[in-house]
Order: C-alpha cells, then structure tokens, then sequence
C-alpha cells in the first residue's frame, strides 16, 4: 500500500471515524455541480413505496442544486446492504433510505454515518442511534388508533382477522402492539382475535392468509390489515366467498388513489394515514447539505379517513 493512502486510513483509524475514498468527490451544491443524493428504497412491489419515491422525486426536481440517484432493492436486504456500500464508494453526499428490516441494514447504516456520510432512515427504523435522523410517523399510535376505532365501532365485542405485514420491521411489531393497545382485550372480553396471518405487506399474500381465515372462521366481523393492499386483498377473498357484506376492513396508507378510494368506493370502512415523508426527506437533505443542525427523529402525523369524511379529507389524529 503507498504510503500516503496508509498515512490517510491511519489517520481515519485516531479520529475514530472511517474515511468514504481518499478522493471523495466534494460537490458545490450548484445547478452544474450538484450535491447527490443516494435513495434506496426497500422495494417498489408496494404502492406506497412507489409513492414515496415520487414524492422524494418531486421534492428534489423543486431544487436545481439537487441529484438523486434511486435503487430498488428488490425486496432483499442484502442488496440493500450492498446498495449503501456502494453509495458511500460513490461518494455521495447524503443516503435516504427505508430500510426492508431493521437488523440486518443497522450495521451498514452505522458504517455509512461513521465514515462521515449523514444517512435519513425514513419509514422503518433501524436499532442504536448511528444514523442522522429518522422520519417516520408514529406507528404505535396508527396501529393504537386503529384497534380504538373497532374496538368502537363494536361495541366491545366482535371476532378478528388481524393481517400483519413484516413482523421483522419496527412498523409491523410496532402496528401490531399498538393495536392489542387499542383493542384493551382485557377490559373487553367480548373482543377476540380469531386469525392472525403474516401477509409482508402484499396483497396476494393476503388474500391467500384471508381465505384461510374464511375457511377456518365461520363468523368474522372485522378485518385489520396492516396496509391498505392487505385490506383489499382480504376484501378480494371475502367477496369471492360472498362473505364480504358480512364484516368490515379497516387498512393502513390512505393514498389518495388508493386506500382513500377503496374507503370511497365502500370497499373499506376506514383507513389510516401513513405519510411516506419522501418530501420531508428532502427538506432535511438540504438542511444538512447547508450545514444546519437536523432532528434525531421527526415524528409525521396521521388521520382517520371513514366513508364520512373521505370527502372532506379525513380527520387529523394528534
């Protein structure tokens, strides 16, 4: 090894810190020299997490100084993994990315920030705090909320599916514990859980979890999903069993040309909003990239949309 690039890692190895490339490119932050960002998204098989890379789109097209580089990670978080290594050989300025779970990408987040890259963990959190800031909104609350309104909406009794989404990421245990909250099951005897199912976010494995829930439970009277697919997917195999006028759905998302239609069009009773914070990812970029002091953690808020205030835009949950 030449002995200037030894001197430079031993260096890095006093400081603490690592070092991303003895030449990382510095960018100006200029329309012709643009600060680059680095987005990997966990997958694009949801809807929402199309959504969300939108958004981040739309934001940056708002600042000519900025360049986003988008990775699919197809769902596997060993390519994620590799996807945050790579970003930080480039030389980027800044990694948003939303993690697939929370294990397995720590370490790679951690390594990135302590090589000096500031790293956005957006939607699901990773374990420890070697990260820049995390935005997300409050899942514990959502799932809470959720297991609130038809715990209500029962009148303390009634039977339930509960359709999870991936209980290795912190929004499906945190959705799952914050509606067991919501329920209060023990100071409401008449509420039962009678099938639960692991649908990883997607819709046809929730019809498939669904139909088993039909042929296993001849009464059910709600359906709570962990997303608003898994919703529809659910409603999909209760309607091809004619069952789907005998419960409600209750999902998790509220797109405007998703979830907030199937509450419209009276597929779903109710859903929740999960604000992708794409754009809010964005703003702190630039608040970075400027050398301001950003938050350890922004929490994004929700609402509840029902076929009542569907039209008037939900209503804002504090």
């Amino acid at each position: 090894m030449p002995l200037r690039r030894f001197a430079f890692l031993l260096l890095c190895v006093l400081a603490g810190v690592g070092c991303a490339s003895e030449s990382r490119e510095r960018h100006a932050g200029t329309p012709e020299d643009p600060w680059v960002i680095g987005m990997s998204q966990c997958n694009l098989g949801e809807p929402w997490r199309v959504q969300m890379d939108a958004d981040v789109r739309a934001a940056a097209a708002r600042h000519p100084n900025l360049r986003v580089i988008f990775k699919d990670a197809q769902n596997s978080s060993l390519v994620q993994r590799a996807q945050v290594e790579e970003f930080v050989e480039q030389g980027v300025d800044v990694i948003i990315i939303s993690p697939k779970e929370a294990a397995p990408l720590t370490r790679p987040v951690a390594e990135a920030y302590q090589r000096g890259v500031p790293v956005i963990v957006l939607d699901r959190a990773v374990q420890g705090d070697q990260y820049t800031t995390f935005i997300g909104a409050d899942n514990v609350q959502i799932g809470r909320e959720a297991g609130k309104w038809i715990r209500e909406t029962l009148g303390g009794r009634g039977k339930i599916v509960e359709l999870k989404g991936l209980m290795t990421s912190t929004p499906g245990q945190d959705r799952n514990r914050g509606f067991l909250e919501g329920l209060e099951l023990d100071r409401h005897p008449g509420l039962e859980i009678v099938f639960t199912g692991e649908m990883q976010w997607l819709e046809p494995n929730a019809r498939r979890e669904m139909e088993s829930a039909l042929a296993t439970n001849p009464e059910i009277d709600v359906v709570y999903a962990h997303n608003d697919p898994g919703a529809h997917g659910a409603w999909l195999a209760a309607r091809a069993a004619g069952r789907e006028t005998d419960m409600m759905f209750v999902g998790i998302d509220a797109l405007l040309h998703e979830g907030q239609q199937y509450v419209a069009q009276g597929i779903l009773d109710a859903t929740f909003l999960y604000p992708t914070g794409g754009a809010e990812a964005i703003e702190v970029a630039l608040a970075i990239l400027r050398g301001e002091e950003v938050p350890k953690k922004i929490v994004l808020g929700t609402r509840l949309f029902t076929r009542e205030n569907v039209g008037a835009g939900g209503q804002p949950i504090n």
